[in-house]
């Protein structure tokens, strides 16, 4: 294979995540446990606690950092919080709260409290819930952890009377407490560098992200004030040097800048907020119908504990749907209307703009960067506080209530007509497929939890078709290599065959008539060869799927399945390896003195479908990876561009530049 290509290659499996493996463990005793001490795990293995360590990892230290200067406002504390970019690249955030504990702790000889919190996981003011009745920093990776993954951090409090500051580099002191002059200010300013052997040369943050973050702290909290500040040389882009930001309006504020110049179905926005009498809690929400849209997408629901967001939703989302479902449907039956027994919560909130805000006491996450809220208090503390007032918000205004249920009806009467016409395309798909080496279809009609796996020639799918789950799990093996379509013309691509019958399969239209509703599986799963040209062709897939459906990529519904490259054996014990850099990991480690016999899976079509089924396939014990946009669109058009597109200069000239990461793979 041409160096270029094998590069190419090895770059694109960097992108895959670890395989599950499934091996039962012995020789397991005191010699193999590993102690690191102090912030020392957070170095080694940065991604357990921020996720990776990529651009969004970057930014999530900025968020911690701003995450405890808001939780002081939130507790009356603070009024300013300042955050400002220096030229340098350093960040300094900055707040006019009581100022971190600097006295000695008293389970810590010679050490401050504010060390403590600096150098010690799990440290902090918000356990006990004395300090903090809500806060967004006690399940976050708190800021001994941004220190850990600081290059520098320098700290100054005001507090006691005097202004105190200290030095930190890679989570260890390098100066000691030093009390300077009087004085009558409190506060606290953190200023940190993000350690470049950590997030690589080069890796900075970008003004626009933290401006857009700081942006969205002021709306979720009325009482606070947030200036902004940047150099100039750091900007290259629209971003403003200097900004305040106070929204005493907060969530309803957010909405109606999002709803300028969009046509709504209510003439007013349904908003407000309520705390909870007697008891740690408050919530605010804004909410939104229009037929037009929000620009790209249909609606949105955007949610939030503690003014930490919450990307994946939660409890607090779970009960909003619920209260609007519920007090839609009480219109209908009050009204005499029966489409209201078709409403589902989808429907509700598939044209909505909606935001919700709680503050709890003591919030549970799933995850450890807290993009997901399970307190089931939350979704009660919601219930309870928007019944009453939706209620009202319908009652109050007869017309525009009847025009909001008659919007929700329709989307429902579309959303069953799609179901009605899915069912029919389905079978007629199948009937049009159902040829040697073709769509294996799955015999569940409906498509909630259905996945359609593209897989490499015959062989492959002969595997997959004996592992798969036939209720759920749907076969399509296409032939070798497809067309690329980033260098492809537009007739040859749509006079492709393979490209048709994939098509045919999913059920949907390319372009902007793509409708997710008629997409006939839930998942689409690209499977192929642990080996360099399977990533080739798992590289074109992605790319046919984003040029020609990128609806499908921005929903979420791609993923790539992670075959294991290498067999490992030795008596009773079992495991498998992704990749040469795996099976060297599993002999030092998992078989370590030991010589196991080793096998290479020459494609999936060799895996006997028990292995094919427990390695990749099924869902209680593979690994998945969902193919998403973490750098948005702009960048993504032009990477597929430079890959995959019809200018070998740029290919050529982008690996030239990432050499250094795939210089293990290519012979020199």
């Amino acid at each position: 294979m041409p160096k270029a290509a094998q590069a190419q290659a090895s770059l694109f499996d960097e992108a895959l995540a670890p395989l599950h493996v499934t091996a039962p463990v012995s020789g397991y005793s005191a010699k193999d446990i590993e102690v690191l001490e102090g912030l020392e795990p957070v170095r080694k293995r940065p991604g357990m606690y921020i996720g990776g360590v990529d651009e969004r990892a970057l930014h999530h230290l900025f968020a911690e950092v701003l995450d405890n200067a808001m939780d002081e406002a939130v507790a009356g504390h603070a009024k300013v919080i300042e955050v400002s970019l220096g030229v340098d690249g350093a960040l300094t955030v900055k707040d006019d709260g009581r100022g971190m504990p600097v006295d000695p702790h008293p389970k810590f000889p010679g050490k401050s409290a504010m060390e403590v919190i600096l150098t010690v996981l799990h440290s902090g003011g918000k356990f006990s819930g004395k300090a903090y009745e809500t806060s967004g920093g006690l399940h976050g990776v708190g800021v001994s952890v941004v220190n850990a993954l600081s290059d520098a951090l320098d700290i100054t409090v005001w507090k006691d009377g005097f202004e105190w500051r200290q030095a930190y580099s890679r989570g260890k002191p390098t100066s000691r407490l030093q009390q300077l002059a009087p004085t009558r200010r409190h506060g606290t300013a953190l200023t940190f560098s993000p350690d470049p052997t950590i997030f690589g040369e080069g890796v900075a943050f970008r003004p626009a992200r933290l401006y857009r973050m700081a942006r969205s702290k002021a709306y979720l909290f009325r009482g606070v004030e947030i200036r902004w500040r940047c150099a100039a040389e750091r900007i290259h882009d629209e971003t403003p040097a200097e900004a305040v930001f106070r929204f005493p309006g907060g969530l309803a504020d957010f909405l109606g800048e999002t709803l300028q110049g969009v046509e709504t179905v209510t003439p007013e926005p349904f908003a407000g907020r309520v705390e909870r009498t007697g008891e740690a809690g408050a919530v605010e929400w804004a909410v939104a119908w229009t037929p037009a849209g929000f620009g790209e997408a249909d609606g949105f629901l955007r949610s939030y504990c503690n003014t930490v967001p919450t990307p994946e939703g939660g409890t607090h989302e779970a009960g909003l749907r619920a209260v609007l479902t519920r007090g839609l449907r009480a219109w209908a039956d009050l009204t005499n209307d029966k489409r209201g027994a078709l409403i589902t919560a989808d429907d509700v909130v598939a044209q909505a703009g909606a935001l919700i805000s709680v503050f709890v006491r003591n919030p549970e996450f799933q995850g450890q960067t807290k993009e997901r809220l399970s307190s089931i208090d939350a979704q009660r503390l919601v219930e309870t506080a928007l019944r009453d007032p939706f209620d009202h918000w319908l009652t109050a205004q007869p017309q525009a209530a009847t025009a909001l249920l008659n919007f929700v009806a329709e989307r429902a009467e579309e959303r069953l007509k799609r179901r009605r016409d899915k069912e029919v395309a389905r079978a007629s798909a199948t009937r049009k497929l159902r040829l040697p080496g073709k769509l294996a279809d799955c015999s569940g009609q409906a498509s909630d939890g259905t996945e359609l796996f593209i897989v490499e020639g015959d062989s492959a799918g002969g595997s997959a078709k004996q592992a798969r789950n036939r209720r759920t799990q749907a076969i399509l093996p296409l032939r070798g290599k497809i067309l690329n379509v980033a260098s492809a013309t537009a007739d040859k691509t749509g006079g492709n065959k393979e490209l048709s019958d994939l098509m045919l399969a999913l059920g949907v239209a390319g372009g902007a008539r793509y409708r997710d509703d008629d997409l006939r599986y839930e998942r689409i799963i690209i499977m192929t060869d642990a080996d360099v040209d399977g990533a080739h062709i798992a590289s074109l897939l992605i790319t046919f799927f984003w040029r020609t459906i990128p609806d499908l990529v921005r929903a979420g519904k791609l993923y790539l399945a992670l075959p294991p490259l290498f067999r490992l054996s030795h008596g009773g014990k079992t495991a498998y390896a992704r990749d040469d850099a795996h099976k060297d990991e599993l002999l030092a480690t998992l078989f370590k003195g030991r010589k196991p016999e080793v096998g290479r899976f020459k494609g999936l079509g060799e895996m006997m479908p028990a292995q094919l089924k427990e390695t990749t396939m099924d869902p209680a014990t593979r690994t998945l990876a969902r193919v998403s946009l973490p750098d948005g669109e702009a960048t993504v058009n032009d990477l597929v561009e430079t890959l995959m597109g019809r200018k070998p200069e740029l290919r050529f000239r982008f690996i030239q530049d990432n050499a250094e990461f795939a210089a293990a793979d290519v012979d020199v």
